[in-house]
C-alpha cells in the first residue's frame, strides 16, 4: 500500500506523483493495477457520477459511500477523501463527523478547499493523526463567487495571496496542496516557498505531480475541452460503437448465438 512516506520519498528524490479522481469499486481495480500512486475520490463526483452543474449538491455521507466503494477496488493506492461543500464550515463537532465518516470508509488523507476560516479545523485535523492536503486556485466549491469556473492568480495581488495561503496551509500541518487553474509562473514561484507535496491541474509542470479526473482523461465527453485537458481515450467513441453494434446484433437475432445459450 502507498503510503504518506513513500510519496515524500518520490517528492525529494525529483520523481513525479501521479494522480486519479476515482468514484467506483470497478475502476479502482483497474487503477490499482496502474503506476498511479494516489487516488482521489473527489466532490466532482456530483457532476461526473450524479448529474449535477456543480460540486455543490454531494453531501458527505455519499462522498463517504464512494470512498468506501474505491478503497475496497484500490486497497494499494493512496486515497485521498474530499471534503464537501459545507461539510468543514460548521460546528468542530459537525465538521469532524465528516472527517471521520472519510476516514472509516477507506481514506488515508481528507481534503479541503481554501484557507480563510478553516485554520482552526485544519490544525485539529492534523492533530487528530489525519492528514490533510488543501486545495488554492480554482476552488470549485467557491464557484458562485467566483462567478464561474475561471482561472485564478492573474494579478500579482492575487498571487501574493495564493503563495501567502500556501504558506500557512503548510504551517497548519498540510502534507499536500492541489493547485488548479493558476499560471504556471505562479507555480514556479510557489513550489520554491513550500515543503508540501504540490498537485497540479491547469498548474503547469512545476509541481510535483498531476491530477486529473479519470472520466476526462478517458474522454466519456468530448464536449468537455478545457485547456488544461490531456485524453489519452476517445471512450465516448468506443463505448457508443460497442452500444450500437450490441444493439444491432440483438435487433437482428445474431445475440444470443448458439455458444453463447445453455
Amino acid at each position: 500500500m502507498t503510503n504518506i512516506n513513500q510519496l515524500f520519498a518520490q517528492k525529494h528524490a525529483g520523481e513525479k506523483l501521479a494522480m486519479l479522481t476515482c468514484y467506483d469499486y470497478s475502476s479502482a481495480q483497474i487503477i490499482n493495477q496502474s503506476a498511479v500512486e494516489m487516488v482521489l475520490v473527489g466532490d466532482s463526483a456530483a457532476m461526473v457520477m450524479h448529474g449535477e452543474t456543480s460540486t455543490l449538491p454531494i453531501d458527505y455521507c455519499t462522498m463517504a459511500q464512494h470512498v468506501k466503494a474505491v478503497a475496497k477496488g484500490a486497497p494499494d493506492k493512496f486515497i485521498i477523501g474530499d471534503l464537501p461543500f459545507l461539510s468543514y464550515r460548521k460546528s468542530l463537532h459537525e465538521n469532524m463527523n465528516a472527517v471521520e465518516a472519510l476516514m472509516k470508509a477507506g481514506a488515508q488523507a481528507v481534503k479541503l478547499e481554501g484557507v480563510s476560516g478553516n485554520e482552526s479545523l485544519i490544525k485539529h485535523i492534523v492533530e487528530s493523526g489525519v492528514p490533510v492536503m488543501g486545495h488554492l486556485g480554482l476552488t470549485p466549491q467557491s464557484v458562485n463567487q467566483f462567478g464561474g469556473f475561471k482561472v485564478q492568480g492573474k494579478t500579482a495581488n492575487a498571487q501574493q495571496r495564493i503563495i501567502k495561503e500556501a504558506k500557512t496551509l503548510e504551517d497548519l500541518g498540510c502534507f499536500s496542496v492541489v493547485l488548479e487553474c493558476i499560471p504556471d509562473a505562479l507555480t514556479q514561484e510557489l513550489v520554491k516557498h513550500t515543503s508540501m507535496i504540490t498537485i497540479g491541474i491547469g498548474a503547469g509542470a512545476a509541481v510535483d505531480g498531476q491530477v486529473l479526473v479519470m472520466q476526462d482523461m478517458l474522454g466519456y465527453s468530448s464536449a468537455f475541452s478545457p485547456k488544461f485537458l490531456r485524453r489519452y481515450l476517445n471512450t465516448e467513441q468506443l463505448f457508443l460503437d460497442a452500444f450500437n453494434a450490441y444493439a444491432k446484433d440483438v435487433k437482428a437475432g445474431h445475440f444470443p448465438d448458439q455458444s453463447e445459450q445453455y
